[in-house]
Formats: structure tokens, C-alpha cells, sequence
């Protein structure tokens, strides 16, 4: 759909906005959705199935309102008694704010993960990165239907690419983590799994090196003909933000979402590899040799995925961002409703994919949800979802350990914790 009607002349001077952002009253939206499961387990874990785990540890905190939420507690429980190491968890509806925790916060001790840890996010980055080139749109710094090239002419991209299709995933670019071609061949990227990612998680990438490395790669589709998801899109969104405004996106962040929201605990890194204290420890289980080794990831350099899911955040801060985003407060009501138009042909087992979130009909008893969930490359996966006017969120952390996992167990533990917090189901036994 196009923007022109508040759209205005694109700057080509590299000067930052003419117009500060605006915050908007929140509006009435229909029908969107959101759920993904994150990549925490991709490369991780063996394909076998955990035994159950009593630990006394294993106790879901209450907040300061002491709200009993039995639901809540027997689904955060059911991914530790799956094998996962830890899980924190926060839930926001009617009956106020429930945070909780269980498992354990570190390999060798018996202490919970914090309520309101640090955690890599993944992909949960690609909101913030949507949210900020839409508000560049709502200014009239960009034009979504515009070509992208016109905004990164360095890369030589095809004309036909639009911003919109970097936003949507339907530019066909490759994944520069890895793709499967048009035949379901795979693909390799840059080391993004396995223990070749282990051995360089603390290697330095700069964002334009990402994209010219995917770059070299065959497009799976013409620009706009299918959606594939692919972390090369929003590496491109970032640095379309820096070229537009001529700051770095952590400094757009800032001032756009960051200082606004007062998210204390969200971080651009860099090339930090150290979490904030205070952290869950996630774990990474490969074979050496023959022989099954567990290795602390909490320490990685998350340049690899810059724009596409290198932030640093917590449970409350991203609930704060997600429900001011789809309470209309971040971006005007038409890009809002934009940014929650599914493709048709995106991921149809987690959601459809619109502009930087997903959306699911959670079916009539519960409605619909909006979500991007995310994880690095190990260790760790972030969760954040959301009703369509942001008035219930649910937001966490889950940590892996030293435990084989049936891969297949994770979109239905996943399943349960986001019914009993938007439905008020019990998890099944």
C-alpha cells in the first residue's frame, strides 16, 4: 500500500530528520496476530527426548502483588522439566503484572534465573529495527514502496527491492546465516551453527560486510514474488536507518524508544559479548570427537546478526516496548495496521509475517496475538507477544543447559505458556 500521504521529500544529504518522531493515541486494531518459536534450539541439542526433572529450585517467584497464577506457573514449569536449563517470565493483563521464574540460573548452582535478567534477544531486534524505519516513513524521511537502492545505491542491490520488502522478508536476498536454495538444498552461511559457530562466536562483523557476503549469493526468488525469511533484509534496514539519519541505529534507538519508554535494561552491544548484570548463564551441548560437551555461551560477540538480532533486553523492558508499539503509541494508526498485515505466503505453522512481527489467530476462545520471538545463534531464546491493543503481553527468557531436547517438544511447551497467559488454559500434563 502506499504511503505518499505522509510521505515527504527523502533527505540526501544524510542529515538527520527534519522532524522529531511522534507519540500516537492508541487505536482500534482487527485482526492480527503473532507466534514464532525461536531458533534456541537449532544446532543446539541432540534429538532426544529429556527425562523429566524435579528441582527444588524449580519455583516460579511471585511479584510484589503475590497474584496466585497456577496456569502460569505449570507452563513456565513444563520447559524445565523438559530438559531447558531456566526460564523467566512476565505476564501483563486485567488482573496486573505476574513475574516468575524457574529452573536454574547457572549450571552447578541451585539459585533461579532473575525475574528481570539480561538476555540476548535474537530476533526480537527486527521489531525495534521495523518500528524505527516506520517511523522514518510517518516523517517523510522514507518512502516504503520506494526502491532501496535508492536509499544504499553502495550495494548494487536490484531496483525492484522495495524498503517494504526488506520490512516483509520478500526481497528473495539470501540469508547470509545459511538458506535452503529453490531445490531445499542447504545452503551454508557464515558460521551460525554447530561447533564452527562456537569456535568464532566472538569474530567481529561489520553490518556491510553481512550483506556483500549475502550479496555474492543466488537470490531464491525475484524481488516481491515469495517470502523467505532471511537476517540480510533487516542487516539492510539497520544501516538504511544510519544512511537517512546519519547516526548509528543504537543512537536512534535511544532517542526514538529507548529514553522515551525509559527501557533501562535494552542494549545495542556492538561488539560487547559480556551480558549486563544481573543474567541467566545459556548453555551450548555439541559433539567433540565423538563425545557430548556443554559449553557456557553467555559471553558471544552478537555482530553476526547486526539489525537482524544482535539487542540485549529484559522480560520488562520488552513488555513496555510491545505494548506501547500495539497500543498505538510508537507509530501512526495507518503504518500500525501495516506492520500487522500478514503475507500470505509467509510461515503458516507460527503466524503469517507483516512488517516486523507476526500475527496468529489463537482460535475463538483466546483471539488474536502478535509476537516476534528470537535467538542468537545459541544458549538462549526471548518470546514477545502481545494483544492488538497491548493490553495483555507475555514476555520471557528460556535458557538452555546440559540436557538433550526433542525438538519437536518446543512449539507445543511453547504452545501452553502462550494459552494460559491469552487464554487462561492449563497447560497440558
Amino acid at each position: 500500500m502506499e504511503q505518499g500521504n505522509v510521505m515527504g521529500t527523502m533527505r540526501r544529504d544524510g542529515g538527520a530528520p527534519r522532524r522529531r518522531h511522534t507519540v500516537f493515541r492508541p487505536v482500534a486494531v482487527t485482526a492480527l496476530a503473532a507466534g514464532l518459536a525461536a531458533g534456541l534450539l537449532a544446532g543446539t541439542m541432540a534429538p532426544a527426548v529429556a527425562t523429566a526433572r524435579a528441582d527444588s529450585s524449580a519455583v516460579v517467584s511471585k511479584d510484589a502483588a503475590g497474584q496466585d497464577r497456577p496456569e502460569l506457573q505449570k507452563a513456565v514449569q513444563a520447559f524445565v522439566d523438559a530438559g531447558f536449563l531456566g526460564v523467566q517470565v512476565r505476564v501483563n493483563d486485567e488482573r496486573g503484572e505476574w513475574a516468575g521464574s524457574a529452573g536454574r540460573r547457572k549450571l552447578g548452582a541451585s539459585a533461579k534465573p532473575p525475574a528481570n535478567g539480561h538476555f540476548w534477544v535474537g530476533s526480537v531486534t527486527k521489531a525495534f529495527v521495523a518500528t524505527v524505519v516506520l517511523q522514518l516513513v510517518a516523517e517523510g524521511e522514507i518512502r516504503l514502496d520506494a526502491p532501496a537502492a535508492g536509499y544504499l545505491p553502495e550495494f548494487g542491490l536490484d531496483r525492484r527491492i522495495t524498503v517494504r520488502m526488506l520490512l516483509q522478508h520478500t526481497s528473495g536476498l539470501f540469508n547470509y546465516t545459511g538458506d535452503l536454495d529453490p531445490d531445499g538444498t542447504w545452503v551454508p552461511g557464515l558460521p551460525s551453527t554447530g561447533k564452527e559457530w562456537l569456535d568464532n562466536r566472538f569474530h567481529s562483523y561489520r553490518p556491510q560486510e553481512l550483506v556483500r557476503f549475502a550479496l555474492s549469493k543466488p537470490v531464491k526468488f525475484a524481488p516481491g514474488k515469495d517470502w523467505s525469511y532471511s537476517n540480510t533484509n533487516y542487516t539492510l534496514a539497520r544501516l538504511l536507518i544510519e544512511k537517512v539519519t546519519g547516526h548509528s541505529f543504537d543512537a536512534e534507538l535511544k532517542r526514538r524508544i529507548v529514553r522515551p519508554l525509559g527501557l533501562k535494561g535494552t542494549v545495542v552491544p556492538g561488539n560487547r559479548a559480556q551480558l549486563p548484570n544481573p543474567y541467566a548463564h545459556g548453555y551450548f551441548r555439541y559433539q567433540d570427537a565423538g563425545e557430548w560437551k556443554v559449553a557456557d555461551v553467555s559471553r558471544q560477540n552478537p555482530s553476526l546478526l547486526a539489525g537482524a538480532g544482535d539487542m540485549i533486553s529484559t522480560t520488562k523492558d520488552l513488555q513496555t516496548f510491545f505494548a506501547a508499539l500495539n497500543g498505538g503509541k510508537l507509530l501512526p494508526a495507518k503504518l500500525l495496521a501495516e506492520m500487522r498485515e500478514p503475507h500470505p505466503t509467509s510461515d503458516p505453522l507460527y503466524g503469517r509475517y507483516g512488517l516486523g512481527m507476526f500475527v496468529k489467530d489463537l482460535g475463538p476462545a483466546c483471539g488474536t496475538v502478535l509476537n516476534h520471538n528470537g535467538s542468537p545463534p545459541a544458549g538462549y531464546a526471548a518470546l514477545m507477544y502481545s494483544s492488538p491493543d497491548g493490553g495483555k503481553t507475555l514476555t520471557a527468557s528460556v535458557t538452555a543447559g546440559d540436557a538433550a531436547f526433542d525438538l519437536a517438544a518446543y512449539p507445543n511447551l511453547l504452545d501452553g505458556l502462550v494459552k494460559a497467559a491469552f487464554c487462561g488454559e492449563q497447560p497440558a500434563s
